[in-house]
């Protein structure tokens, strides 16, 4: 559609792919951890990092699964460099123990990407639940589960950008979702308030979350002059089985995906953009949407909101739970 042609200031367009933003782009040298690699955006994320020359340790919840995508990487490209690690966002302990796992390795981290995708990191839309820490599950996956191990790695990050003189990047995978969060953007009193849950609220309130995220710990790096970024991206509409839990979505994206829907590929390539093109070097609290700065709500750009939810997430971590 002529929509998804139509070239952003970065010169490419909705309709562009991973492959295609990181044309000529050599990332020998560099590691990166994705989130979410097992499949969807997450996989196609970690296959064109690899491409590139990235040494890529996904973060998996299915260890099987994520092997089976490491193996067909390989058989793709032999040359890719690839580990595949448990990683469950919603649970703090296997958090804890991924980056301790991560950090034995002794591998540098150049690039941290929080991918979504169903059955994996990320979840959207579901029934109300609670995390094995007591938090709303949409809340813990998508957004505590990224602030706790972005806490842990940030040290070895820090060490990395400064021993390799590259710059490091850090990589939200937010949601134009996040513009349909509740009213008051995040329910600090009422996160695990069962009666006033909105599935569809609850995913946009994870989502604004993720740039409130990013955009607080940019504030933090740019004050302490590290030289590493953080900023969020709109992967765009992409037919994955996030939708599982609305079966007319689900019907509708049968309908009309191939009009208005990106396809893995294409949604994979903003992702691809602001973790490796030179042209985003130095650009930190930025939120892009097909590989070119977008507008994000009011709120995500409410630096006292961001504050907050920052004090707020390092309580959550530090006590493990919210209060019951």
């Amino acid at each position: 559609m002529w929509f998804l042609s139509r070239e952003g200031t970065s010169g490419f367009s909705a309709s562009s792919t991973a492959e295609d933003v990181t044309q000529g782009i050599d990332g020998s040298g560099l590691t990166a951890i994705v989130t979410g690699a097992s499949s969807g955006i997450g996989a196609e994320t970690a296959r064109v990092l690899a491409l590139r020359g990235v040494h890529v340790v996904m973060g998996v919840r299915n260890l099987e699964a994520g092997r089976a995508v490491k193996e067909a990487i390989v058989k793709g490209n032999p040359n890719a460099k690839l580990d595949a690690m448990d990683l469950d966002l919603s649970s703090m302990a296997s958090v804890k123990k991924f980056a301790e796992d991560f950090k034995s390795l002794n591998l540098p981290l150049n690039l941290l990407i929080y991918t979504f995708v169903s059955n994996n990191a990320g979840i959207m839309a579901t029934p109300f639940m609670l995390s094995r820490d007591n938090i709303e599950l949409q809340f813990a996956t998508n957004h505590v589960g990224h602030f706790l191990l972005t806490n842990l790695l940030m040290e070895t990050i820090r060490k990395t950008a400064r021993a390799s003189r590259k710059e490091g990047r850090i990589v939200n995978v937010s949601s134009r979702r996040h513009k349909f969060s509740y009213p008051e953007g995040i329910r600090f009193a009422k996160l695990n308030d069962p009666s006033g849950y909105n599935s569809l609220s609850a995913y946009g309130q994870s989502k604004l979350a993720n740039i409130l995220h990013a955009n607080e710990l940019a504030r933090q790096l740019k004050e302490d002059r590290v030289e590493v970024t953080a900023n969020s991206v709109h992967p765009g509409l992409i037919a994955t089985n996030l939708f599982r839990h609305y079966s007319f979505l689900t019907g509708l994206v049968g309908l009309v995906g191939k009009y208005v829907i990106k396809n893995v590929q294409q949604g994979a390539a903003t992702t691809c953009y602001v973790a490796l093109h030179p042209k985003v070097k130095g650009m930190s609290g930025q939120y892009f949407a097909d590989s070119s700065i977008a507008k994000a709500s009011l709120q995500a750009n409410d630096a006292e909101l961001a504050t907050k939810l920052w004090d707020f997430s390092l309580d959550l971590v530090r006590r493990g739970s919210t209060p019951s």
